[in-house]
């Protein structure tokens, strides 16, 4: 037996429990990792407020994990026991997401941890870091062009911007006056002001307007005014209109897509041990406390992640 976080029902925070349950042995292309870290996301906030019509509770949610190769399928060859590793977890399945003890997921979904990096900070990157990468796939934006992200002092605007940068883009991004510095840090080239004046100043930076919005923040068609024609949204939220608007594209990036991606899983481990990628994990909690992480991820401002850890 081993624990999980479970969301019992739908509802506020009060809806966690911690559970113990069994734990199958993986199969052939999987592993099954023990799980040290384990972060809490947005995703996970939606999940214990609207359940999942799909599957009874209770659910385990939690789409990042990071710990060690505690077993592995007959065929894997590329993992061993006792590595540390980072895996990003669909919880929308029977098995459950990330926030358990025990963890059995496929084996392409599961990489090295960054050199460097503990595996509370290795915990914070998969899931945001393949949507990042994702996003800016569906941009398809050539070297030159510009970009605007919103949301940019939020963990996964951390991890576009510099992304971007490599690939040779201006990036524009939005911050108060106090996170500024922060995402100048991150590697925007212009901080906008935050809100409705965030269009004016990206129409001032880029006066024929930009060639994509990467919108983390989930202003929406807000954001339409400042986008040419034939330019793209990334929005990480259901969209509830067309594929095109107003002459722009929008690309709605669905993550599960994309958690077998073991070339980007791996990109991503290099660019965080190299320092471009800096994995901020902004509070931890033990399991019994997960009430209290979800808590602190909505009331907001967060710069980084808060993180279950399993001793």
């Amino acid at each position: 037996m081993t624990r999980a976080v479970a969301i019992v029902e739908p509802g506020g925070p009060d809806v966690l429990r911690v559970i113990e349950r069994d734990v199958r042995d993986p199969g052939l292309g999987e592993v099954r990792l023990a799980v040290r870290a384990a972060a809490v996301n947005p995703t996970d906030i939606a999940l214990r407020q609207r359940g999942d019509d799909a599957m009874p509770p209770p659910w385990i949610p939690g789409m990042d994990a990071a710990g060690t190769v505690e077993s592995v399928g007959a065929d894997v060859e590329r993992l061993a026991v006792g590595d540390e590793v980072m895996a990003a977890v669909m919880p929308r399945r029977p098995e459950g997401g990330a926030q358990s003890e025990l963890l059995v997921v496929p084996a392409a979904s599961v990489v090295p941890t960054p050199a460097g990096a503990t595996l509370e900070q290795a915990a914070t990157l998969p899931m945001n870091g393949l949507t990042a990468l994702r996003g800016l796939e569906m941009l398809g934006l050539e070297a030159g062009a510009t970009l605007v992200v919103t949301g940019g002092a939020g963990l996964l605007a951390s991890y576009v911007i510099p992304i971007a940068k490599l690939r040779g883009l201006r990036v524009l991004a939005d911050a108060g006056p106090a996170d500024a510095e922060l995402v100048r840090g991150f590697g925007a080239d212009v901080v906008l002001p935050r809100g409705d004046e965030c269009i004016e100043a990206a129409l001032a930076e880029s006066p024929g307007r930009v060639d994509g919005v990467f919108d983390t923040a989930l202003l929406g068609r807000r954001m339409f005014p400042a986008i040419r024609a034939g330019g793209g949204l990334v929005y990480v939220r259901t969209w509830d209109g067309d594929d095109v608007e107003n002459g722009i594209e929008i690309h709605q990036v669905l993550v599960r897509e994309v958690l077998e991606r073991t070339d980007w899983l791996r990109e991503l481990s290099d660019l965080a041990a190299r320092g471009v990628l800096v994995l901020r994990v902004a509070a931890t909690f033990p399991p019994e406390r997960a009430g209290d992480a979800h808590r602190l991820m909505e009331a907001g401002g967060l710069r980084g992640r808060a993180v279950i850890v399993f001793d």
